[in-house]
């Protein structure tokens, strides 16, 4: 029986070691190993953004923070996220080691929904959470607005009515200017069709909009694209239309 404790003893001593030494292994995989590529992934979008994988490996060599070539073990992951995340592009940043010397790098960059082209002469992006956006060599097919447009209007009526649109693909395409005039109303272009789409104030634009596609599908198309030079849908229950 004495023989049997012991060499039970014994095993349980062993396993307890092996485990041990494998759970050391499993929480240090990166000892001797050094980063041999990186994987950046952007997030996708409803509209492309202003950055590239080209664009965030500049940045990360720009500042010194590439972890390509350096030990696993001391790679500072926090260092690149906050370092990224204090570009004016980036909103968001998530950083990971990967298998095999991989360090991964996650990117959410802000996305900008409207070109802000003002009666002031100011020339501004504007992203989908109303923020100003910085003037970029990069460029984007969005929405211009033109106008009586201060930074405010562009936060809290403008992205909005942005965001309305860049949410439904027939809108998204046939809407390319959105003008502003000096009372708030709001006049659309479209892509097609040589009139002008007037909803006045941005409030309820959903339904608007919903009253504007009606008409061009039973209205329009019978009675041809071209055929008025104003098309009202202000008020509810009503499409206002002048002829050319």
């Amino acid at each position: 029986m004495n023989w049997k404790k012991i060499a039970f003893g014994t095993l349980n001593i062993v396993l307890g070691v092996y485990l041990v030494l494998a759970m050391t292994a499993f929480n240090k995989p990166d000892a001797g190993r050094v980063c041999r590529d990186i994987r950046i992934n952007i997030e996708k979008s409803v509209v492309e953004g202003f950055l590239s994988e080209a664009d965030i490996k500049f940045m990360l060599n720009h500042d010194a923070i590439s972890p390509i070539g350096q030990s696993m073990e001391k790679i500072n992951l926090r260092q690149i996220e906050e370092t990224l995340q204090s570009k004016e592009l980036i909103e968001d940043v998530q950083c990971y080691k990967g298998q095999n010397g991989l360090v991964c790098i996650d990117v959410r960059q802000r996305i900008p929904v409207v070109r802000v082209m003002n009666d002031q002469g100011e020339d501004f992006y504007v992203d989908n959470h109303g923020k100003p956006m910085p003037s970029t060599d990069y460029s984007c097919n969005l929405i211009i607005a033109t106008g009586h447009i201060n930074k405010r209007y562009a936060e809290k009526r403008l992205v909005p009515m942005a965001n309305i649109i860049l949410s439904n693909p027939f809108w998204k395409n046939q809407i390319v200017q959105l003008n502003v005039l000096t009372d708030g109303s709001v006049e659309i272009v479209p892509r097609v069709g040589g009139h002008i789409a007037y909803i006045g104030q941005p409030d309820g634009v959903e339904k608007k909009l919903d009253r504007l596609q009606k008409f061009y599908r039973y209205g329009l198309m019978q009675a041809g694209w071209n055929k008025y030079s104003r098309v009202s849908v202000e008020f509810d229950n009503q499409i206002v239309c002048k002829r050319k």
